[in-house]
């Protein structure tokens, strides 16, 4: 059978079927929110897998062969209660690589050759050989324990809108479906910006995603507000030009109207100092809203405007040394998933 992607979430599984393990063409299995107690060795037999998903079922164990699997490139097990505590924290907060490793030296799963081979040593009475191999495990473990505890550190804990009551939401107008569709949103608590040059660090990431990622600027652009300034619900909106009003970056409150022709009169300037066409700053981005009847805005309870995508934002909630709590934006008007590749690029 040639079946490569399987979805069987919120199912009520127990068990794979025997026979799951022959369909060695699969690349993607999403089986999570089950109560699938038991993940056969077999799993290796699956060469062309890519992405597994089991998280929260009822796993105790899982299998040392899955390290065999060389595609594996993203693992979830997340919500299982596992006999490793030391393997449930990788699994809750490091990366696939470092999972797999530690399944691969001998974590939970340990092969039967490997133990067979540890009992005849320790029955050659090889005592010093013995103890030169407990105290190297020993290292070993203090070393990836060192290693669990630093990557926990980085960990992005992610609470979504389902999980939280008092969520924090965004509106959407019907309006936008033709102007700028897609949007992502996000907060982020904890932040420290006082030290050295974090805020100047973090603002140079932003202008290199802007570069590259989002192609500057023409397939999404990203916008980031001090949460605490910010009134919520917010609408994501779209307006007359003549109406949007909105205290740019740096600048004194205008409509889009009059800062559009502030930044192309800037611009033009700008061409004949340098006598070329090339210009820098906001003016890189005037085309992008040519021929717009209407133009996209966040928008606060209070009406007002707290980013002009892909223009600017506020000074109203712009982000300082002080800021502790981040409220991210990224909108594009070409694909849901850019906005999100863009937002997983400027958390992680």
């Amino acid at each position: 059978m040639k079946l490569s992607t399987i979805n069987i979430s919120k199912n009520g599984i127990t068990r794979f079927p025997d026979d799951f393990y022959r369909l060695d063409l699969l690349s993607t299995v999403i089986a999570s929110e089950n109560y699938i107690e038991d993940l056969s060795g077999n799993v290796h037999k699956l060469s062309d897998l890519k992405v597994l998903d089991l998280s929260n079922n009822k796993l105790s164990d899982i299998p040392y062969e899955l390290s065999n699997c060389s595609k594996l490139k993203e693992i979830n097990f997340k919500g299982n209660k596992l006999k490793d505590k030391r393997l449930e924290k990788m699994v809750n907060g490091c990366q696939t690589k470092s999972i797999l490793d530690y399944l691969r030296a001998g974590g939970r799963g340990k092969s039967k050759g490997s133990k067979q081979a540890d009992g005849d040593k320790a029955e050659g009475g090889q005592n010093a050989e013995k103890t030169q191999t407990k105290k190297q495990r020993k290292k070993k473990n203090e070393e990836e324990e060192d290693e669990v505890d630093k990557l926990n550190l980085l960990a992005v804990k992610v609470l979504h809108m389902s999980d939280n009551p008092g969520a924090f939401t965004v509106k959407v107008a019907n309006e936008l479906k033709d102007v700028r569709p897609y949007l992502v949103c996000c907060v982020v608590r904890g932040m420290n910006f006082r030290s050295g040059n974090a805020l100047k660090r973090f603002l140079a990431a932003q202008t290199k995603l802007h570069d590259n990622l989002c192609g500057k600027r023409t397939t999404a652009t990203i916008a980031t507000h001090d949460m605490q300034l910010l009134k919520g619900p917010l609408m994501y909106d779209a307006r007359l030009p003549p109406i949007l009003k909105i205290v740019p970056l740096g600048r004194k409150e205008m409509t889009a109207v009059e800062l559009m022709r502030q930044l192309q009169l800037e611009a033009e300037d700008q061409r004949k100092q340098r006598k070329r066409q090339n210009v820098s700053g906001l003016h890189k981005y005037l085309q992008l809203l040519d021929g717009k009847e209407l133009y996209p805005c966040l928008v606060d309870a209070e009406d007002h405007v707290i980013s002009f995508p892909p223009i600017t934002n506020s000074e109203k909630t712009k982000i300082r040394k002080t800021t502790k709590e981040l409220f991210l934006e990224v909108t594009s008007s070409t694909s849901l998933q850019i906005c999100k590749d863009v937002m997983d690029a400027l958390i992680v």
